[in-house]
């Protein structure tokens, strides 16, 4: 009878430690959250606060306003389905945060995986043009008419050369495991431009 006394204290006096565990492990994220904010030690706490349109948002003062690039988007797909940007093209001062959005749809009536490969034109703004979160970067599988849009958030590096104006973003969405498409020449975003709109 004692042991069995003993047997549920124990339990109790665990079953509080386990509770209060639970509790701490919901608290820490926020209370980590407040102590990064606090201290500035954790960028990405603080990036949180800088979303495009947010109230909170900090202005960038490494932003370009002097000049003013057009960035056109191009979409060629190697193979049965649907693929566009959600809009043509969009100015930017370099420096400036912009998201374009990027429509798939599988027209094929099996699932299939695929990926996105960019090209730039003119070649050289590939070096100015960087992408904070893109679908290239992986590899997507789409089951049978599934519809999906996937973002690329950029940044022109203020150091693009002054007379580029025009940067075109190019990208080819072909199917993984399919025959692998050649290389994206400068010249090819220029000529399919009209055609991918």
């Amino acid at each position: 009878m004692a042991m069995q006394g003993e047997n549920l204290k124990m339990v109790r006096k665990l079953a509080v430690v386990a509770g209060g565990m639970f509790v701490f492990g919901y608290a820490l994220i926020p209370i980590y959250k407040h102590i990064c904010e606090l201290t500035g030690i954790n960028i990405l706490a603080l990036g949180e606060k800088q979303v495009p349109g947010g109230s909170t948002a900090a202005p960038n003062s490494q932003v370009d306003t002097s000049r003013t690039i057009t960035v056109e988007f191009d979409a060629n797909a190697r193979g049965p389905w649907l693929f566009k940007p959600a809009q043509a093209s969009v100015q930017v001062h370099p420096g400036q945060l912009a998201t374009v959005m990027y429509e798939f749809q599988n027209v094929q009536g099996h699932k299939m995986a695929a990926q996105a490969i960019p090209s730039y034109a003119p070649r050289n703004a590939a070096a100015h043009f960087n992408k904070l979160e893109c679908f290239c970067f992986n590899q997507y599988t789409l089951e049978p008419g599934e519809k999906k849009q996937w973002p690329v958030a950029f940044v022109i590096d203020p150091k693009l050369p002054k007379d580029v104006t025009t940067i075109t973003l190019s990208y080819t969405f072909f199917e993984v495991g399919g025959k692998m498409p050649a290389a994206p020449t400068a010249q090819a975003p220029l000529q399919v431009h009209g055609a991918g709109g």
